[in-house]
């Protein structure tokens, strides 16, 4: 027994080596004339350094709490799919600000930047105060609302409390980080990313392996790092950003409303998706007593994220491009990039994605040793290369048409594809099936993969072009 021990805790530092490796590797890269051939790929260099750490926190969780117990990680990230649904109005205003800063800035007006970024930060402040004081005080009733599994209650309370009792730190890190990339430092926006996961790390080992805290001590840890990244960006923002000092305004009342423009469809999308989401666990709950499909989720999501932050990355760093391009009337350059971000993202994710199918066994061990429960995340992350293909294409494109100003067709065909594929396959697969999770991850490919076909379409349809904030 003591063999098979050391054993395992051999693989976990070797795992935890080669995701520090990585991580290094990606930073060499960043900061050498490699990553000058393109300007799509030195953005994405440093973009993907912060969906990467946070992936690498969130599976650094996992595995910590691996140590605890199967439902602990199932319990987890059953809360983190709630929490995501009550902090969907932050989207109102954070995705606004971002076509809005970015479309600004390649124009020459920093100062109206500037602006927009004071709307969105007095807007999401209130939000999510209201929104962490709803989740303090009846996570015990929304658990039991959505039917989570018995075995997951108590612990998926305990963090629903803490984190989503914080989440007003949610509301503003994406507000100040946003601001630091759109006017062109996304190395320093890493900073804070980079030192509240660490941090997180940290806390998470003393609160876990010293003081026995479980769950709770996840949750804390979580909370804290989320404080220290705030003030790094908040602080970095004050010293390096003038755009305060720029002469250029304009109507508050006109600002705000590009933002709502572009943030109301964007924040419905995000709505539609978090409940087609929340439906979909609650379908996933209601498979078994134990709660083994959700949490073979949960482990399947921290692996498959190295595959979503490649997309997520990308759309983030093309996106500001996007709005620089077009404040500056580039079009055929904004075209350019973003089917250039596309390739790339469908080749690394890909490959990612099929490396993690073929080493699933090694790689699950780490997590757990339960057979059935590697089977089933094995299955499911051969499932989710076909979900990362369509995934990337989608996180591209509809970025870049929201920042754009073209904003309400990614909701309608999230409304479409999301409901009838994701929600309705996994109902039809999964339980009347019995497909269970491998019948959701089904599901939920055919709508990735659905709706980036019609992203495809409108993005060729060149209708973007016409939707430009500036000239209003």
């Amino acid at each position: 027994m003591a063999e098979i021990s050391m054993q395992k805790s051999s693989l976990r530092i070797e795992w935890i080596d080669v995701c520090k490796g990585l991580g290094i590797f990606l930073v060499v890269i960043g900061h050498t004339s490699i990553a000058q051939i393109s300007q799509t790929v030195y953005n994405w260099i440093y973009s993907f350094h912060m969906p990467m750490f946070y992936m690498l926190s969130g599976m650094v969780d996992t595995l910590m709490l691996s140590s605890v117990s199967d439902q602990a990680v199932g319990a987890v990230g059953t809360a983190n799919t709630y929490i995501g649904v009550f902090i969907i109005m932050f989207g109102v205003i954070s995705s606004g600000m971002v076509a809005v800063m970015s479309q600004n800035i390649g124009a020459g007006r920093p100062g109206v930047a500037y602006q927009a970024r004071q709307l969105g930060l007095m807007f999401n402040a209130v939000m999510g105060i209201l929104m962490s004081v709803i989740l303090a005080v009846f996570s015990g009733g929304i658990l039991r609302i959505v039917s989570i599994a018995p075995a997951l209650f108590e612990p998926a309370e305990t963090y629903l409390k803490i984190v989503g009792g914080a989440c007003f730190l949610n509301a503003l890190i994406p507000i100040y980080s946003s601001y630091l990339r759109v006017f062109g430092y996304t190395k320093h926006s890493l900073i804070g990313t980079v030192v509240g996961n660490l941090i997180n790390i940290i806390l998470n080992s003393v609160f876990l392996f010293v003081f026995n805290w479980g769950v709770m001590g996840v949750a804390a840890a979580t909370v804290i790092s989320r404080v220290v990244n705030l003030l790094i960006v908040a602080g970095m923002g004050a010293v390096l950003i003038k755009a305060k000092q720029s002469p250029e305004r304009i109507s508050s009342r006109k600002i705000l409303a590009q933002i709502v423009k572009i943030g109301f469809p964007s924040a419905l999308e995000t709505a539609l998706y978090n409940v087609a989401m929340t439906l979909i666990v609650r379908f996933m709950n209601q498979m078994d007593a134990d709660g083994m499909n959700v949490t073979a989720r949960s482990y399947t999501m921290q692996i498959a994220n190295f595959s979503y932050c490649i997309g997520a990355a990308l759309a983030q760093a093309n996106a500001i491009m996007t709005g620089w391009r077009i404040g500056a009337k580039e079009f055929e350059e904004c075209d350019r990039g973003t089917r250039k971000a596309v390739i790339y993202g469908l080749i690394t994710a890909t490959c990612f994605s099929a490396a993690f199918a073929m080493s699933g066994h090694f790689i699950i061990h780490i997590f757990t040793d339960d057979t059935q429960m590697i089977n089933l995340v094995v299955k499911l992350l051969i499932v989710d290369i076909f979900l990362e293909f369509g995934r990337v294409t989608n996180l591209v494109y509809g970025q870049a048409l929201k920042t754009s100003g073209d904003a309400i067709f990614p909701v309608i065909m999230g409304a479409i594809f999301m409901y009838l594929f994701a929600v309705g396959g996994t109902y039809f697969l999964g339980i009347h099936m019995g497909l269970q999770a491998v019948g959701a991850y089904i599901a939920m490919a055919a709508d990735e993969c659905a709706r980036a076909v019609g992203m495809v379409f409108r993005w060729k349809s060149g209708k973007w072009k016409s939707k430009s904030l500036i000239e209003l």
